[in-house]
Parts: C-alpha cells; sequence; structure tokens
C-alpha cells in the first residue's frame, strides 16, 4: 500500500512509519519539521519537507492509497493563548488536505484525533456516545476536523477512521519523544531522574481517588501504531468510524511515579502543588469499539512504557546515573 504519513517527522508519526516501513509499505512523509525532526524520518523515505496546504502537490500523480494524518499543533496552554495558530494550522490546514484528497481520489484517510474532545465527562470510561464538550481550544480544533471528515465521507464515498487518545509514551524502532516543549508526564519525570530538570511538580494530592493524585490513560506507542496501521483496513468506504483508543483502567501520577523508581532504580524529585483548575480526577477511554472494528487491543505495559522511554533518553545524551532494573 501506498501511504503518505502526514507530520511522519513527529513523535506519533514517525513511529507510524517505520511500522509501516517494516510491514513492507511504500511510504512518503509530509512534514514542515516546525515541531517535529526530519532526522526522525527513517532512510529510504521520502521527506517532503513542506507545509500541509501543499498536500496537493504531493499527492499529485503518484496514486496514494492512503493518507495518514498526524500533522497539528497540540499544546492545551498555548492553544488558549494563541488560538488562531491552532484554528489556521488544524483546521484550514486540514481542510486544504482533505480538498487533496478528494483532488486526487485517495480512497482511505486515517486522522489521529484526541479524546480532548470530550472534554470533562461526566461517566468514564469515555466511550464514543460520550458527548463532545471540549474544554480548551485545541480540542475544539480537533473536534472541528472530525466534523469535516464525518461531511465528507457523507458526500463522498472516502473511507476514514479517527483515533482518539490521551496519553501516549514509550518509544519504538529507534524513534521517541523529543519535543522541544515537553509537557507529558513520564518524559519530564525521566529528566528529572536524570538531573537534566528541577524536580517535578505534582498538581494536587487530595484528588477524590485512591492515592489522592489524579488518573489518566496510558497507552505505548508502538501499540497506537498498530492501532493505526489497522485502520488502514478497517476503513469502509463512506464512513467515518471514530475509535478510542485506552487501556480501560489508568494510571495514578503516584503510579507513574512508582514505576519510573522501579524502572530506573532512581528516585524521582517531587513536589506537590494546588490543584490546576479545569483538571478531572480520572480520564480514562474505553476501546470496545477499537477491539470489535480494528481488531485491537494495548498490549504493552506501564513499566513497558517507562521502559522504552529511559532507553530512547539514555541513548539520546549519554549514558544517565544509575543502572537500575528495567522492568
Amino acid at each position: 500500500m501506498k501511504t503518505l504519513v502526514v507530520g511522519g517527522a513527529g513523535y506519533i508519526g514517525s513511529v507510524v512509519t517505520r511500522l509501516l516501513l517494516s510491514e513492507g509499505h511504500d511510504v512518503v512523509v509530509l512534514d514542515d519539521c516546525s515541531t517535529g525532526h526530519a532526522d526522525a524520518v527513517p532512510d529510504g523515505v521520502e521527506l517532503a519537507e513542506t507545509d500541509i496546504t501543499n498536500t496537493a502537490d504531493v499527492l499529485a500523480g503518484q496514486g496514494f492509497d492512503a493518507v495518514l494524518h498526524f500533522a497539528a499543533k497540540s499544546l492545551v496552554g498555548e492553544s488558549g493563548t494563541n488560538p488562531s495558530l491552532y484554528w489556521r494550522t488544524n483546521v484550514s490546514g486540514t481542510r486544504a488536505l482533505l480538498d487533496a484528497v478528494t483532488e486526487h481520489e485517495v480512497p482511505t484517510l486515517v486522522f489521529s484525533s484526541t479524546a480532548a474532545t470530550y472534554g470533562e465527562p461526566e461517566v468514564v470510561p469515555i466511550t464514543e456516545d460520550t458527548p463532545a464538550r471540549p474544554t480548551n481550544t485545541y480540542g475544539a480544533t480537533k473536534l472541528a476536523v472530525d466534523m469535516m471528515i464525518t461531511n465528507e465521507c457523507a458526500a463522498t464515498d472516502l473511507a476514514a477512521v479517527s483515533l482518539r487518545y490521551f496519553n501516549v509514551a514509550g518509544a519504538a524502532f529507534g524513534a521517541g519523544e523529543r519535543h522541544r516543549t515537553e509537557t507529558h508526564l513520564i518524559p519530564i519525570a525521566l529528566d528529572a531522574v536524570a538531573g537534566r530538570r528541577d524536580a517535578l511538580s505534582i498538581y494536587g494530592d487530595d484528588w477524590p481517588t485512591p492515592d489522592g493524585t489524579p488518573i489518566r490513560d496510558y497507552v505505548h506507542v508502538a501499540d497506537l501504531a498498530r492501532a493505526h496501521v489497522l485502520a488502514l483496513t478497517a476503513a469502509t468506504p463512506g464512513e467515518h468510524l471514530i475509535c478510542n483508543l485506552g487501556n480501560g483502567n489508568g494510571f495514578s501520577v503516584r503510579e507513574v511515579l512508582a514505576t519510573i523508581e522501579h524502572v530506573t532504580g532512581l528516585p524521582v524529585p517531587v513536589t506537590v502543588g494546588p490543584r490546576r483548575a479545569g483538571d478531572p480526577a480520572r480520564l480514562v477511554a474505553s476501546a470496545e469499539r477499537a477491539a470489535e472494528r480494528l481488531g485491537w487491543a494495548p498490549e504493552l505495559t506501564l513499566a513497558q512504557m517507562v521502559a522504552d522511554a529511559w532507553e530512547f533518553a539514555r541513548a539520546r545524551v549519554g549514558r544517565t546515573p544509575g543502572t537500575g532494573p528495567t522492568s
């Protein structure tokens, strides 16, 4: 299958690119490298270093079978302070992509969406029938894209799948997290363990959870990549399938930190601050539809996510202190 991976120089996109390549697919990456890294694109894969609005130029005359779309601005805080950047990039950019897909008759689209479209749900685990009420600009723009895709499938024979998920962690195929602005718990905690940043701040330890810290859903990036590849063959012409990806239970902040300490053999320096306004106590996604329609279920553990992320971090910056257990 000939695939175009839009945003394939980013964290998740680069892992998906490598998985596709390992399975014998013909892969081209489109990425402007504004947040991704050109060297994350593996050897043998063409990189079209250009903006998403130029997707039509890359698709022209190439006979692509599918587009996998990962390109987006994704910092929640920044989306509140610079909303125009998010509407322009995430929504207007995707509109140009959809027009290009239609113009060049690409039959299949897989969109990397987000569970931030649901906002603060009243019931967890979250299913796809949960009302979408995003509480930030980032989530709102991704929901707008999902709505555009739904309309596109209704008007054409486009076969599309959107995958919604919360936190992704780990590394696979030699690719991992290296965001210029890092906001994710596991890489921040690993940096604190390695002495590359100050103590990690926990936003409150008085939540209505078993250990007082918020519970969140985590999926290994290798499991996530597998879901995107499965979606390529699960897509049905004229249908926009939306599937949540999650482990169904979630892990508290304290559980994540305890796992990091076990994997690295080193303590995580921690301070406790006040709760962050708008944070829910528990966010967990149900993956029952993904199991039914994609044949997907998460396979890798939290410990494996941390171990793979730790190995990737050490390989990038040289050996960090400590030689603790790795599983």
